[in-house]
This record gives structure tokens, C-alpha cells and sequence, in this order.
């Protein structure tokens, strides 16, 4: 490759990882997997030590891939908080010990799990947690206290402690605590998160500490940044004390040879399924403090630690069985039940088979040997067919729905086949579940479990029938009682008076979410006007598209609709028509449409000041669009625009336009 050929690859390369860095970090929503992603970089890796006159400052193998968003406030870490390089062979790891003792003769090594979480610093003053933040770009970060104060297993106050001391550590979500909020928002119909590592910083990074509390993280301390009045000489000695602190610390061990480091790497690997959260590695670091400061730091990593990135796991097994399962929108999936195999420290037996093409595309037959995969991510899936067995016929999905037997139908367009009754038993309680939750109605105490047992006793039958409930049949039922049939009482009460859009997306419309149902009150005000609206009236709202609006449309034309909302009616819930909103600011009357990374705030930011200052945004350009909000990274819709002559912002100016 000659000097001009690598200029076009490591910019490519570059843009991607920038990219990919802005999705993981800022968004806390990756596209593709750790391993991917390593292997990017690494590729600019050695693109740059070949062609080192092509390395610029702002290069990503130079700077930690985060940055402080704008929901927090700053702060500025007195101790950088460094990234690790990345070793993905033994070979790798030798050459860590290589260059480690051409400065130090005898170096001892530690060897940790890698937690794959979020990287945060707590502070203490006379053993009091005063402030904790994010590592953000390893220079500043943000400023989450309030989140970190409901982390249980954080102590709070620490006994016989250091004037102040600051410590690092990793926010995690444990796999139990992730399969169970999946299993929530896969009940719900909602999008749920990825993996563990995406979930955590999710969660650390809301705005609301209440929902922070609600997701139950944790914490692993792993490093002292900075102390006062002791003085320490080993990593272990700091991993000692911060246990003696009261500090949940992972277990370690210590070695003098490179061998048996390697086999330590390989040992924790065998026995990750014994922690609580997913670990994508193991961190050799130089025991030595004194050894640290001898090696010294990079731009980016310290010269005495290496992370070594355990590779994604797959292995074959036979598909034993496929079941069936009907979703809250209708929506049949299926899923593969495995022989079971240990795979990434679990047990694996089920993963999901999408649908219908999915299916298809592989081959997929029952008896079938297939390879299965988990790169980082808790739920498996499923790569291909290694095996097929012989004289099996390739599955298809039945065609009558397996909860209420009425015919499934695959709309033109969908990927999804659908049982379409209303009154289909499976879809009454992913519809109850929906409902109830939190960003719907929010009743409190009837979570999914007392829900199915209230259909199966008979005493829930459909959604208004929550508002009838019998609660003295409520009070028999295992694990309630007087207090906990009053509690729902209350709850069920006080959900009558929500508001609008909470009741909208509560009725589970498809395609509309809770940003839709708030943008179709606002539109529409009430309830009743919703019945005469006609899809091309709601399509006129911005950010809805056809689909969207026929939804709504179809979904009011029903006559099982106008019984719910009266049955509803009829019980107490308000419905309260919204009152019409008087606008005003710089932008009134003006329609945005954002592309592209914008340099120091979030898209939905950025919208949310645009509407606070009288605008609207949108999410396609057309010849109503009166500015197109453009970032780094910019794609077809800043192409669209400069067609139809739209006229095209940076951030800069549209602060000058809020400012002047």
C-alpha cells in the first residue's frame, strides 16, 4: 500500500470509528459488536506504525473514545482517567511483558476480570461520597452524584478514611437484573437494550435518578486515583485497603512470569459465567507503583497495564424444538429451544429465530446442528445451519395462532406474520403489561406476574376491567394482603387522572411510541377528536409518516376501540383534552430537520431547544423544511437539502440565531 492509498484507508477507517465511538459512548447504542469494532482499530493501528506521518492529534487511536455530553454538569478529573490497550493473542501479551522489562528488571503483574460497564470516579472527603462522575473523554467528564447515590452496594460513608480519597470503578447491571428488564420491555413492546454494558450506562446517564434507582446497578472498585495522608507501594495493597474500606473489589491474583499470566487469562475466562455481569476480558497491570511511574502513560493508555479481550464465543448445538410466541402487537415469534451448551459463562438453550424469512433464509429443520453466538451480548443468536439433518423438512410457522387458533396472516411489507384477534388470550396480557407500566398508565403493584394470575383466576378479563377489580378476591390471592390490595387501590385510583399521551400510548397503537402518542395530542388536543381524524389529518403532524398515521387512523376507526375508550369513560379514567399550547420564540413557525453529529450536544437536545425557542423539528427534508441542522457526518438528508435549495446550519449558528 503506498503513502496516498493509506491517507484514503486510515480516513475512512477513522470516520468509521468515530462513528461507532459516538454511538457506544454518547447514545449508549452500538451497531455492531466490541470484537468489530477492536479489530477496526486495530487495522488503524497498524496502518499508523506503518505510516506514522499520517497520524494526527485527533486521530481515535489517540484519544479515549468518549465525551461529555451537555445533560450534566462538568467536571474536570483531577486524575486522568486513561483507556487500555487492547491485546487479542498471547503473543501480544508477551510483547506487553517485552517492553515492560526493558524498563523495569522483575516486574510482578496483577490480573482482574475486565468489566464491560461504565467508568466512573467517586469522591470522598472525611469518608463522605461527595461527587462522582463519568469518564467522559478521560480529561472531563459529567457530573452523576445523584444517579451513583442509588447504587446500594456504593458506600456512602466510609469508616476510619483518608482526609479525601478518590476512587475509580465500573457501573454494571448484573445479567439477572439484565434479562429481567428485557424481559419487561419485550413484554411491553418496547426496544429493549442490547447488553448489559449499554444498559448500565443507559441508566447512570438519566436525567430522573428515580428511574436510575428502579434499574438496580452495581459497582466494582477497582484503582485508588488519588489519596491523601497514606502512602501506598503495590496495586495490591490499594485493592487490600479499598476492601477494608468497604469497597466490592473482584478477586485478583499476582505473578512474576509471563506464563502464568497467560494462564490466569485463560482461567478467568473458564469461570466468567461465576460472576454477576459480563466481563469482556482480563487487565494485567504492573503491581509496582513506583514500576508505574518508571513506564509512564501514552496520549491515550498507561505503558504498565494491557487488556486482553477474550474473542466472541460460538459453538454448534442441535436445534431441538421451535416455539411460538404471540407478542403484544400480535406479532408470532419464533423462538429456538437448544440441546443446552455453556457459552460466554452461561447456559444457553433458547434464542429467537426472528421470523418467517429468517427462517427461510437459513433452512432452518428441527434436529438441525446449529452455530450459535454471543459477541458481548447476553441474548444469543443464532449464525447458521452447519448441519442439516437428513430428510427433515424445512420448518414453516403454523398458520393458525397456538393461543387462540385464529388464522395468522403476513401483511405485504412485513417481515412479521401476526395473529390479528383482538381478543387473543397471549396479546390480553402483553396488552395489560403495556398498560400498567411506567411510561403508560403507571399502576404500581400489578407488575407482570399478579396480572397473570388475575387472568388465570378469572378476575381480570380485559383493560377497563382493571378499574373494577375485586379486591377482595385481590386480598386472597398468594403474597398480597390487606396493605398490598390498598396500595393497588391507590395506584389504580390515582391513574385515572393521567394524562393524554400517557393513556394513548398506553393503548398500545402500533408504530406509536411515547414521542408519537405526545406529538397526536398535542396535534388533536382530545381523545374524541382522534375518532374523526383521517390519516392523511394525522400524517400533516411532523414527524409522522403514512404508516404511522393509517396506524392511528385504523386503529380509531375500530369499534372495539370506541367500546374501550367508553367502557373506560365510564369507569372514572379523565381523558383530560390537552389545552392548546401558545407558542412563541425565535424559530416560530419554522420546521428543522438534524443530521449528522453535531460537536457538543445530543440530536434530541438540540431539538428540544429548538421547540423551546417556538420551532418544530422533523425527520425527513422536503420544500416545507425552512433549515436542515447539520453535523460531522452529515448524509442524505444534507444532500436532499442542498437540492431543493434548503438552507443548511452548523450548531454555531444556530446558537447566534437563539443568542442575537
Amino acid at each position: 500500500m503506498n503513502l496516498e492509498e493509506a491517507r484514503v484507508k486510515i480516513a475512512q477507517l477513522s470516520k468509521e470509528l468515530n462513528y461507532h465511538n459516538d454511538r457506544y459512548y454518547n447514545h449508549d447504542d452500538p451497531v455492531i459488536s466490541d470484537y468489530e469494532y477492536d479489530a477496526m482499530l486495530r487495522d488503524l493501528e497498524n496502518l499508523e506504525a506503518e505510516f506514522p506521518q499520517l497520524v494526527t492529534p485527533d486521530s481515535p487511536t489517540q484519544r479515549v473514545g468518549g465525551s461529555r455530553g451537555e445533560k450534566f454538569s462538568p467536571v474536570v478529573h483531577t486524575v486522568p482517567m486513561e483507556s487500555l490497550h487492547d491485546s487479542f493473542s498471547p503473543d501480544e501479551i508477551r510483547d506487553f511483558d517485552r517492553r515492560v522489562r526493558e524498563v523495569v528488571a522483575h516486574p510482578v503483574y496483577v490480573v482482574e476480570p475486565k468489566f464491560d460497564g461504565l467508568s466512573v470516579s467517586c469522591e470522598y472527603r472525611n469518608g463522605v461520597f461527595v461527587r462522582g462522575s463519568t469518564r467522559g473523554d478521560g480529561v472531563t467528564g459529567e457530573d452523576v452524584t445523584e444517579n451513583l447515590m442509588t447504587i446500594k452496594s456504593l458506600p456512602k460513608r466510609l469508616k476510619n478514611a483518608p482526609a479525601f480519597l478518590e476512587v475509580r470503578g465500573e457501573v454494571y447491571m448484573s445479567v439477572a437484573t439484565f434479562e429481567r428488564i428485557v424481559a419487561e420491555q419485550e413484554n411491553n413492546g418496547e426496544k429493549p437494550f442490547k447488553n448489559p454494558r449499554n444498559a448500565a450506562a443507559g441508566s447512570l446517564r438519566q436525567k430522573d435518578a428515580r428511574i436510575t434507582a428502579r434499574r438496580g446497578l452495581d459497582i466494582f472498585v477497582f484503582n485508588i486515583q488519588a489519596v491523601e495522608g497514606i502512602e501506598f507501594t503495590t496495586h495490591v495493597e490499594t485493592l487490600n485497603y479499598l476492601t477494608e474500606l468497604g469497597f466490592p473489589t473482584a478477586y485478583y491474583n499476582s505473578f512474576d512470569n509471563v506464563d502464568d499470566v497467560l494462564e490466569e487469562i485463560k482461567r478467568v475466562d473458564e469461570h466468567r459465567g461465576d460472576l454477576p455481569c459480563d466481563i469482556d476480558g482480563a487487565v494485567v497491570k504492573v503491581n509496582d507503583l513506583h514500576d508505574r511511574a518508571l513506564l509512564g502513560s501514552t496520549a491515550k493508555f498507561p505503558r504498565w497495564a494491557e487488556a486482553y479481550k477474550y474473542p466472541p464465543e460460538e459453538k454448534e448445538t442441535e436445534l431441538l424444538d421451535i416455539e411460538v410466541n404471540v407478542g403484544r402487537t400480535g406479532a408470532i415469534t419464533p423462538v429456538g429451544i437448544f440441546k443446552p451448551v455453556l457459552l460466554a459463562g452461561t447456559t444457553v438453550s433458547r434464542a429467537t429465530l426472528h421470523n418467517e424469512d429468517f427462517i427461510r433464509e437459513l433452512g432452518v429443520s428441527i434436529g438441525d446442528t446449529v452455530r450459535i453466538r454471543k459477541a458481548g451480548e447476553i441474548i444469543p443468536e443464532v449464525l447458521c445451519v452447519t448441519k442439516h439433518i437428513e430428510g427433515a423438512a424445512p420448518y414453516t410457522l403454523p398458520e393458525f395462532c397456538p393461543s387462540c387458533g385464529s388464522r395468522l396472516v403476513k401483511e405485504e411489507g412485513e417481515a412479521a406474520t401476526r395473529c390479528t384477534n383482538s381478543e387473543c388470550p397471549a396479546q390480553l396480557l402483553r396488552h395489560l403489561i403495556h398498560f400498567v407500566s411506567r411510561d403508560a398508565m403507571d399502576i404500581d403493584g400489578l407488575g407482570p406476574a399478579i396480572l397473570e394470575t388475575l387472568l388465570n383466576e378469572g378476575i381480570l378479563r380485559n383493560i377497563p376491567g382493571i378499574y373494577s377489580i375485586d379486591l377482595d378476591a385481590v386480598k386472597q390471592l398468594e403474597g398480597m394482603g390487606e396493605r398490598s390490595a390498598q396500595n393497588l387501590h391507590d395506584a389504580i385510583e390515582k391513574s385515572k387522572s393521567a394524562e393524554l399521551p400517557r393513556l394513548i400510548y398506553a393503548l398500545g397503537i402500533r408504530h406509536i411510541g411515547e414521542k408519537a402518542a405526545k406529538l397526536l395530542c398535542e396535534h388533536f388536543l382530545s381523545i374524541d377528536r382522534l375518532f374523526e381524524a383521517s390519516a392523511e389529518e394525522i400524517c400533516e403532524i411532523d414527524g409522522y409518516g403514512a404508516i404511522m398515521a393509517q396506524s392511528v387512523a385504523d386503529y380509531f376507526s375500530l369499534e372495539e376501540t370506541k367500546e374501550l375508550i367508553n367502557e373506560l369513560r365510564a369507569a372514572g379514567v379523565e381523558m383530560k383534552p390537552l389545552e392548546a399550547k401558545k407558542k412563541e420564540g425565535v424559530f416560530l413557525g419554522k420546521t428543522f430537520v438534524l443530521t449528522g453529529t453535531l460537536p457538543t450536544m445530543s440530536r434530541k437536545e438540540a431539538s428540544l431547544l429548538i421547540e423551546q425557542n417556538g420551532g418544530k423539528t422533523s425527520s425527513s427534508v422536503s420544500k416545507k423544511t425552512d433549515y436542515v441542522l447539520a453535523g460531522e457526518d452529515a448524509g442524505s438528508k444534507l444532500t436532499k437539502a442542498q437540492s431543493l435549495g434548503v438552507t443548511i446550519i452548523t450548531e454555531a449558528d444556530l446558537m447566534d440565531m437563539i443568542n442575537n
